[in-house]
């Protein structure tokens, strides 16, 4: 899961060009489609995403200085009163200048201790958890557009390294698992990975597991997207988008109890 700037500067230019090929010739209509955050239409969730990196222009990382994150409700308004064309255009100058900002930075910005959204860490972390943002709200407006986005790609890995990272909080608290429980969650699909976590007074991460009470089977999306409460947990499981083996309450449980994310 370590990354250098360059795969992040890398990863934000495709995020970028994804939100922009969906975009790019939506209708009126579409523009107001209620995308997959209950209080944002398409238009609303693009302009937050990108106002996000609006704010994000001239910060440098710190661990004491927060981004103006006060400049995206104004941002948010001044967006929804332009035409299609004309959102589109600012949100290309937006991003442009975003890319070119990241490619001044030194290589060691990565690493540079900063303020992110789950409390102190590095820039760089704060850089894969925009990529995550941006993947997930790219989702939020394609998928009531009728969309099927790609799920792979250096950003589905990043976006699945965040829900990984979070997979003790995710296993101890929301499933709830019981000492001596375990669970391994086979993700398939553009990024294949193994996840395993075991509850040995508390729930941590593992390399591997012989023997897991549950297993959990979901491809990338189907996986990304519950665990941040975004999709129907009964639907994805209807479509045999996620399905286990092993305990069969524990199971159940698991698929509709993967939201870490408020």
């Amino acid at each position: 899961m370590n990354h250098t700037l360059d795969d992040y500067i890398s990863a934000h230019e495709t995020a970028f060009a994804e939100i922009a090929g969906i975009t790019a010739d939506l209708t009126d209509e579409q523009w107001q489609v209620q995308s997959l955050c209950p209080a944002w239409t398409v238009r609303e969730c693009v302009a937050h995403a990108i106002g996000v990196e609006k704010v994000l222009l001239g910060w440098a990382p710190s661990t004491d200085n927060p981004p103006p994150f006060e400049v995206v409700g104004p941002w948010m308004e001044e967006a929804n009163a332009m035409t299609g064309a004309e959102f589109n255009a600012a949100v290309a100058d937006l991003t442009a200048a975003r890319l070119a900002e990241l490619r001044s930075f030194d290589a060691g910005a990565a690493a540079a201790p900063s303020i992110t959204p789950v409390g102190p860490q590095t820039y760089g972390d704060f850089l894969r958890i925009r990529i995550f943002d941006l993947w997930v709200h790219a989702r939020d407006v394609g998928l009531p557009l009728g969309l099927q986005l790609p799920d792979g790609g250096d950003t589905a890995t990043m976006a699945l390294d965040e829900v990984n990272r979070s997979m003790g909080y995710i296993v101890g608290k929301k499933i709830g698992l019981e000492d001596g429980m375990s669970i391994t969650v086979h993700v398939t699909g553009g990024v294949e990975r193994d996840i395993h976590a075991a509850i040995d007074g508390r729930a941590a991460i593992v390399d591997s597991l012989d023997d897991p009470t549950v297993e959990l089977t979901a491809d990338t999306e189907t996986f990304i997207m519950l665990a941040c409460g975004r999709v129907d947990p009964q639907e994805r499981i209807d479509a045999g988008r996620i399905s286990w083996t092993g305990s069969d309450e524990w199971g159940d449980k698991a698929a509709r109890n993967l939201r870490f994310t408020m």
